[in-house]
């Protein structure tokens, strides 16, 4: 079972069961800092431990790019009798992985962390330094990561210029005083909001923000489909019962709800703190999926699936296929990447025992 880490009201389920939506977590920017490290599946997620794809090439090619992130960098400087070395172009500050999702774009991230110099370095989402700034304030997010080697964003992907803003100054801010950024995506930088907004000024700042990074295309096959094939794994009532009821007699801690319900209340919990949603959890059972048509309740609904794939929680369902909620037309939209990779990551946690 995991460790508690935050405060979350539970108040008693008459089923016997917890309630995810009983939960109200709460989260202060001290915890946020706590948690900026990889999730648990990458603890110990090293360079030598990613497989590369040999039908790939550009996976062994981001390895070997990724262990000299932090290799001092060559030419410059003067030599004996005031020769001087050719200069090397200037390295970026910033590397970018690009690649379709399950390519082992985190692990890498993860690995880099891990083999980043220095005690002070920190790994997160997007939305989970946006939500620093916005419980510490600007200044105070700041001055709390300047200093550190490295700052990794897993999920770059962008669904408020607003926030674009913020993270684009803050990076430049960190950059100037020597600390480097990694990131990943399934959309390269010069891209990222593109069929989502077209302001000017959005445009803008992706373009500055871009200008820091060095890309590196990865391809490959979904890791997470090599051995599954087919949709999201959909139990009958008896069998959702079953696995219920096994796993709380393993003494394992059982939130049962259903999926209206979940999706009601994930609008009144701030993504940021959907990590608390699931302290503690080892299964999640919903009952009666059925498809979305509301794209708000389909973004918090890829945001919460983000954090419980983290949490590496299985879940089991009745009703729709869980990769078959994005109903309408979301699949064609700006967001299609996104939910993509959420439909990936249903089909595991529905297949996980």
């Amino acid at each position: 079972m995991q460790s508690q880490r935050f405060a979350v009201t539970m108040p008693s389920v008459p089923t016997g069961f917890r309630s995810l939506t009983d939960r109200v977590p709460t989260v202060s920017g001290a915890e946020i800092v706590a948690s900026l490290t990889p999730p648990r599946q990458f603890e110990q997620a090293s360079f030598d431990s990613y497989r590369p794809d040999p039908d790939f090439p550009g996976q062994a090619a981001a390895v070997e790019k990724l262990r000299g992130f932090f290799a001092p960098q060559a030419g410059g400087g003067g030599g004996f009798f005031g020769r001087r070395k050719s200069k090397a172009p200037a390295a970026k500050p910033g590397i970018y992985l690009d690649g379709g999702f399950g390519v082992g774009k985190t692990h890498l991230l993860a690995a880099l962390w891990h083999n980043a110099p220095g005690r002070k370095k920190y790994f997160g989402t997007f939305i989970e330094y946006t939500a620093l700034v916005g419980a510490l304030g600007y200044a105070a997010a700041v001055a709390q990561l300047t200093g550190a080697t490295l700052i990794c964003i897993d999920e770059f992907e962008l669904d408020d210029p607003g926030d674009t803003m913020v993270m684009t100054r803050l990076l430049g801010e960190l950059v100037a005083t020597g600390t480097r950024i990694a990131a990943t995506s399934n959309t390269p930088p010069n891209a990222l909001g593109e069929g989502r907004f077209a302001a000017a000024d959005f445009l803008r700042e992706i373009q500055a923000m871009s200008a820091n990074f060095e890309t590196l295309r990865i391809d490959g096959t979904d890791y997470r489909r090599r051995s599954i094939e087919g949709h999201a794994v959909v139990s009958s009532e008896e069998r959702f019962d079953t696995r219920a009821a096994e796993a709380a007699a393993a003494d394992r801690d059982v939130t049962v709800d259903t999926f209206d319900g979940l999706i009601t209340h994930l609008a009144a919990v701030h993504p940021s703190r959907f990590i608390g949603l699931l302290d503690g959890v080892d299964l999640i059972a919903l009952r009666d999926v059925h498809e979305l048509t509301d794209q708000g309740q389909a973004l918090r609904l890829v945001a919460f699936i983000d954090r419980v794939y983290d949490a590496q929680i299985p879940v089991v369902t009745t009703g729709t296929a869980l990769d078959e909620v994005f109903g309408g037309d979301m699949l064609n939209g700006g967001y299609r990447k996104k939910y993509l990779r959420a439909m990936s990551r249903m089909i595991a946690l529905t297949s996980m025992d």
